[in-house]
């Protein structure tokens, strides 16, 4: 198999979403909502070209990976921009080999090349404390005011040594990954027909 990693190009857009819904759909919800947050996050200031990714497959598209500024409102008052990844997605039919795994390498790897210092994530502790990340609670950052807790699920990587020192604050993604069920819906006509349905372990239905 001939695995190449490459930047997305506009005429992959739309099969790049719809990749990333077959993947998504029915894991976190019925139905998902990641597609339209791509469709969203490219037309967003906040989107980072350049590590905008897909992997391809025997001239395939079968993953991919996107970056988008993310904004630390520090305690003291000031804010700090870096770097999150998401939607990251494997073809259903293509998991479990280790793509999903060689797409965050590279991409972070270009990320830290390209001077970033820390990359944020929401995602599942089990998949990326492997790839080195951990709570951004260890740090003093958080996605709210709720500070009572660890909050597994919201993770960093720092890239550059020191580079979260003194970061302490509340962290926000870009508004592209808040899309409405109004919208979700409107877009989801643009793509085949699939039955949303209620399944264990979804976060709600």
């Amino acid at each position: 198999m001939n695995d190449i990693i490459r930047i997305e190009e506009e005429k992959d857009y739309f099969e790049v979403e719809n990749l990333i819904r077959e993947a998504f759909w029915n894991v976190y919800h019925p139905g998902c909502n990641e597609h339209l947050i791509a469709h969203k996050l490219r037309k967003s200031s906040e989107f980072i070209q350049e590590l905008d990714l897909v992997i391809e497959r025997n001239g395939e598209i079968v993953g991919s990976i996107m970056y988008s500024y993310v904004t630390l409102h520090k305690d003291s008052g000031e804010t700090k921009k870096f770097i999150g990844f998401g939607p990251v997605a494997i073809r259903p039919d293509c998991q479990g080999q280790g793509l999903g795994k060689n797409l965050i390498l590279h991409s972070m790897k270009m990320a830290e090349q390209l001077s970033h210092e820390a990359v944020f994530i929401t995602g599942s502790s089990k998949h990326y404390h492997k790839l080195g990340f951990e709570s951004a609670s260890k740090y003093g950052i958080y996605l709210d005011e709720n500070r009572d807790g660890e909050f597994t699920f919201f993770m960093v990587k720092p890239l550059v040594h020191g580079a979260l020192k003194d970061m302490e604050g509340i962290l926000k993604f870009d508004e592209s990954f808040e899309p409405s069920n109004e919208e979700t819906e409107e877009f989801d006509k643009d793509f085949p027909e699939k039955i949303k349905e209620k399944r264990p372990g979804q976060l709600s239905h």
